[in-house]
């Protein structure tokens, strides 16, 4: 019987990737191959991340994972065939000290540098995770003042980015970026001999 544990992240880990190709959804997945996530059936999730859940490095990941397995992910992705034009892919993660869950948020988009999206993943996790803990926020500041009080105020403990930036290609070959949270479940119980 399949019970929600079963679906429970048990680790997780980032990864990114960067691909260029003639074909947009080859561009897709030559930077699924350079993330090495390339093999699984990936099914996109949204942003709650259980405290519960250990982040792990790609390297110690990539290994529990089974070629054409089901593997959740928030992935976010960005393409381009205009030469030259700035492109991203990120993810955010928040986490609280005293919380159940904290939020990852993803976002893509053109013309940010790698800073810029750090910053910005960064901002929209902590934000969404200080709205569900009733953590005031002024909306107007810069992220940087806004990070140093959700972290005084001791109730988030941690934020991180991981983020993705690419050129398109000068020649128009299709450029793609993906970032990406890999979702390692908890396995289940496997049945006993003779099928009880």
């Amino acid at each position: 019987m399949v019970n929600g544990d079963d679906f429970m992240p048990k680790e997780c880990f980032f990864t990114k990737g960067v691909g260029r190709h003639p074909q947009k959804l080859m561009s897709f997945e030559l930077a699924l191959r350079d993330a090495g996530i390339e093999k699984q059936n990936l099914v996109r999730v949204s942003s709650i991340y259980p405290t519960s859940c250990k982040i792990i490095s790609k390297d110690a990941g990539l290994p529990k994972l089974k070629a054409g397995q089901i593997t959740f992910v928030v992935l976010a992705e960005a393409a381009t065939d205009e030469p030259n034009r700035l492109i991203c892919a990120g993810i955010g993660l928040a986490i609280p000290k005293n919380h159940v869950h904290g939020y990852i948020a993803e976002h893509h988009g053109y013309g940010m540098s790698e800073k810029k999206t750090e910053d910005l993943c960064e901002d929209l996790a902590a934000t969404m995770l200080a709205t569900t803990l009733g953590i005031p926020f002024d909306a107007d500041k810069a992220w940087e003042e806004r990070e140093q009080q959700y972290k005084m105020g001791g109730e988030i403990v941690k934020t991180r980015a991981f983020v993705q930036t690419a050129e398109g290609d000068k020649n128009g070959l299709w450029t793609s970026v993906i970032s990406a949270v890999v979702m390692i479940l908890n396995k289940p119980d496997s049945p006993e001999p003779g099928g009880k």
